[in-house]
């Protein structure tokens, strides 16, 4: 397919179907204006955001006090207040439904299948909100959590958020210092781990990590470890202030829930940034931000509609999670899944997909990259006739990967790649069902998000890379960070480059057809010459070939300027000769350009990458200069930081 036609163009029943079409005719009801596109509808929800707002509140049908007001101080940045005279819960919005039908759907690799119709997702809330009553929890107090994706961990972010609590999680592979690192900080009063987890087909016990952590959490005055491997009555026994999830609220009967209504920008959530260049910072979330964000996102760019089926494969430690939770609130069933996306082989989540008539298919660009590369066809081994949309995030998805799910995966589908990040638990970029998908795109900003590419001045870029911005406020903003009363690192985060506009940290570029491509982080981006290059722009041609399974790629400070190095883990029986060597600069020399091309190529049998699956090119780039990573505890592998030390190829 020639790139003068998009890879996909929606039709006209599903154009008139999707919820956004009902949204714009509501707006231009509501304005008297035309708005005859969707470059109309984003220009109208950033010049009218107290009217975008409103009208978003009413149209996801929000359960609160709206108030007087929609938008208090919004040109300041950060500052501006949104629905400052609302209020509301979180969990009664997603717990709007009841009824046996399904709620939620559980698999824990093939290890473990549940579900839960509304009302037995509410009776498990109930009993949690009246145990954690009794415990003393109240408004604004921390519960943490170290859970799979399971439903009691739902549960208990519901449970939580019904009291005004704030909720944390992550993933029970974290090491116990990474635990600490990110639980220490917030004192939470009440702590949720299970007895183990499943991964790769094997079950890993953490109850002996799960006691160190507490030993160091003083603040947490009860523990409930959750049942997964069957040992959690045993485990708990071993474990100070600890009790077996199920025998702590077996005493407690189902009763109506209650919900604290508090105001929008009451914290909700405090998700970490991923910590590899020290402590991770608490990142602190509003319940009327997120919620109205994810609705937002739900609704109209994933177009979401009661009944639908909704899946995204990530652990409790990724923001993807509470985006994934949220879905709730727009009366879908959840799909969870935990364990590994290729136990026992890669079609294990288009296996779910068939069986669960799932309807939105959400996972990472690596996955796909993944499946791509172990030459797998689910179009030919499946049905996947549910599926409407199927989006990407994590990292840039590649071009060639653009083609592959229409080429691989599904013809008619909607390919929606996404991003934003744990700042903003949300969006800034984002798929729209109305229009085309083109290749190697993403296809809007969101509505309501002022989003430009600025260049090193300040000033708006039509065409060229430069920095990701946000020149108005949004109510998905952080609230701040935890323990920074001055808001000084929340300012020096996001307002320190641009003064009041959020500078977000990726190298991006607007194309042709009013889509956008991220090249990558600003802070990874290369200068050789003091010209600046997106790594992705050389991950999209060195992975296109087959001896590549992936790539990181650093720039190394040398003889005063900087010189791009790329790492490669080869495919099983490669080797990096001098002919492979002349593959990779020609590809990406046509690919991309000559300043692309790397003055060094190193082959490694491992890339180091958070727990959320992203490749760490500082901590890379650190270890390379001779610097200690500072928090090796985010790393999901962190051995593999050792094969980058003292590389002789990189002394000359």
């Amino acid at each position: 397919m020639s790139a003068a036609e998009p890879l996909w163009t929606p039709s006209e029943t599903r154009t008139k179907e999707a919820p956004i079409t009902a949204f714009a005719e509501r707006a231009e009801a509501l304005t008297g204006k035309r708005l005859p596109d969707y470059a109309a509808l984003h220009a109208w929800s950033v010049e009218d955001r107290e009217g975008f707002w409103s009208l978003l509140w009413d149209f996801c049908g929000v359960i609160g006090d709206r108030g007087e007001r929609v938008l208090v101080d919004g040109d300041r940045m950060p500052g501006a207040s949104f629905f400052p005279d609302a209020t509301l819960n979180f969990a009664e919005n997603l717990l709007r439904k009841s009824g046996d039908g399904e709620a939620v759907v559980f698999r824990g690799e093939d290890k473990d299948e549940r579900r839960l119709s509304w009302d037995e997702l509410r009776n498990l809330v109930s009993k949690l909100q009246q145990l954690f009553r009794d415990r003393g929890l109240k408004a604004g107090d921390r519960v943490a959590a170290m859970m799979p994706n399971m439903p009691e961990t739902l549960a208990a972010m519901l449970a939580a958020s019904s009291l005004g609590a704030v909720w944390s999680s992550c993933s029970p592979d974290f090491g116990a210092q990474g635990v600490l690192d990110r639980f220490g900080q917030i004192e939470p009063m009440i702590f949720i781990a299970p007895d183990g987890y499943w991964y790769g087909g094997k079950s890993f016990d953490v109850s002996e990590k799960t006691a160190a952590v507490l030993e160091k959490l003083p603040s947490v005055k009860q523990a409930l470890i959750v049942d997964y491997l069957g040992n959690a009555t045993e485990a708990a026994a071993k474990i100070d202030r600890a009790d077996a999830f199920s025998d702590a609220i077996a005493a407690y009967e189902a009763a109506p829930v209650s919900f604290e209504r508090l105001p929008f920008s009451h914290p909700l959530y405090i998700l970490f940034s991923s910590g590899t260049t020290g402590i991770p910072k608490c990142i602190v979330h509003s319940a009327g931000g997120t919620l109205l964000q994810h609705m937002k996102e739900h609704r109209l760019h994933a177009g979401l509609a009661p009944g639908d089926r909704l899946f995204y494969f990530t652990t409790c430690g990724w923001m993807m999670w509470n985006w994934l939770m949220s879905g709730l609130a727009s009366e879908v069933t959840l799909l969870l899944y935990d364990g590994s996306p290729f136990h026992p082989d890669g079609n294990v989540l288009f296996d779910y997909a068939d069986a669960e008539g799932m309807t939105y298919f959400g996972t990472s660009a690596k996955f796909i990259d993944a499946v791509r590369k172990a030459d797998l066809k689910p179009m030919e081994s499946h049905d996947l006739s549910t599926v409407r949309t199927v989006s990407s995030t994590g990292s840039p998805l590649a071009p060639e990967n653009f083609s592959f799910v229409y080429e691989g995966i599904k013809k008619d589908v909607h390919l929606a790649s996404i991003s934003g990040g744990t700042d903003i638990v949300s969006c800034f970029v984002l798929g729209v069902p109305t229009l085309p998908v083109w290749v190697g795109e993403i296809q809007a900003a969101g509505l309501g998000m002022a989003v430009e590419v600025w260049d090193d001045e300040g000033k708006p870029l039509v065409e060229g890379k430069g920095e990701l911005v946000c020149t108005r406020a949004f109510p998905a903003m952080p609230l701040g960070f935890w323990n920074d009363p001055k808001d000084e690192k929340y300012h020096a985060a996001y307002f320190d480059r641009f003064d009041n506009v959020w500078c977000h940290g990726d190298f991006a570029e607007w194309t042709e057809h009013g889509g956008i491509v991220i090249h990558g982080r600003s802070d990874a981006t290369l200068n050789p010459g003091g010209v600046r290059i997106g790594t992705a722009e050389i991950y999209n041609q060195v992975e296109q070939l087959p001896e590549i399974l992936e790539a990181i790629c650093i720039g190394q400070d040398w003889e005063d300027d900087v010189r791009v190095v790329l790492f490669v883990r080869l495919a099983e029986g490669v080797e990096l000769d001098a002919a492979l060597e002349k593959t990779i600069r020609t590809k990406i020399r046509t690919g991309a350009s000559p300043r692309h091309v790397p003055a060094r190529i190193v082959a490694v049998s491992d890339i180091p990458r958070t727990k959320s699956g992203k490749i760490t090119e500082l901590a890379v780039r650190d270890i390379v200069h001779g610097r200690e990573v500072k928090n090796k505890e985010a790393l999901a592998n962190p051995e593999a930081l050792d094969l980058y030390r003292d590389i002789p190829a990189l002394r000359s």
